[in-house]
């Protein structure tokens, strides 16, 4: 008799996961190394908010350069971490600092350009949990709108009533009249429901409550921290709450 096996019992060999796995590194401290020489400039940034589908942006805005994000040690390692081991004179001053949600830009375009786009680039995005509110938002009373009085009434409308049961769900005291999902009294009157205020670490409901009514708390933000200059084999430290770089 043949044997069916699901989806489930389907086995897996460890020792391939593991040897693409190292490939993969491998390939990423290569390109890494084959880079520097190829590049005036190497640029190592921090993002706040990590989107990959922002970040693809950036790949193609920067498409004349290189951009990595991988691991910060294995990264570091592809640099050099002492002057004997630095791929080019000053660069492992670079790999001193890399830590964190960080990664490298290896470019030809002046450094000061490279720092224009990205104090420009500013995306707002929903929050997802775990995320520190900027600022606090409230649900007012009476008749609830798309945006919660994100806007002036006259230019919303009415919250659509298949959600109110989701509302209830969450815990807003909600419930429905005359075919409006209602807060507290229709005229308005009771208190408002705080969904979060500034400072709160957010949850799941409250994650899910916000993007319920169209408000983003989150900004995809990309911040240079300091740049390396093959001319001068120096690196430039950018952001003043970078950890200082030791001199050799």
């Amino acid at each position: 008799m043949a044997t069916c096996l699901s989806k489930r019992s389907k086995t897996f060999n460890l020792t391939q996961v593991n040897k693409k796995g190292r490939e993969q590194k491998d390939k990423l401290f290569q390109n890494i190394r084959d880079a520097v020489p190829e590049y005036q400039h190497c640029v190592v940034f921090c993002i706040d908010n990590m989107r990959n589908t922002y970040l693809k942006n950036v790949r193609r805005e920067l498409s004349d350069s290189r951009l990595f994000f991988g691991k910060t040690k294995l990264m570091a390692k592809a640099l050099g971490q002492t002057p004997e081991e630095a791929v080019a004179p000053g660069i492992q001053a670079i790999a001193r600092i890399l830590a964190g949600n960080v990664g490298l830009v290896f470019t030809n375009r002046d450094p000061a350009a490279v720092l224009a786009y990205f104090d420009g680039l500013a995306l707002v995005d929903f929050a997802r949990a775990g995320v520190v509110a900027t600022r606090t938002f409230s649900i007012p009373t009476g008749v609830v709108h798309a945006t919660a009085g994100e806007v002036p009434a006259e230019h919303d409308v009415p919250l659509e009533h298949t959600l109110e049961p989701e509302l209830r769900r969450l815990g807003v005291p909600t419930r429905m009249v005359k075919g409006r999902v209602v807060l507290g009294d229709e005229d308005g009157e009771g208190e408002a429901y705080v969904v979060c205020k500034e400072g709160d670490v957010l949850d799941s409901r409250q994650t899910r409550l916000l993007k319920m009514f169209d408000v983003c708390l989150s900004e995809f933000k990309v911040k240079v921290l300091a740049y390396w200059s093959a001319a001068t084999g120096e690196v430039t430290q950018v952001d003043a709450t970078t950890t200082p770089m030791e001199e050799d």
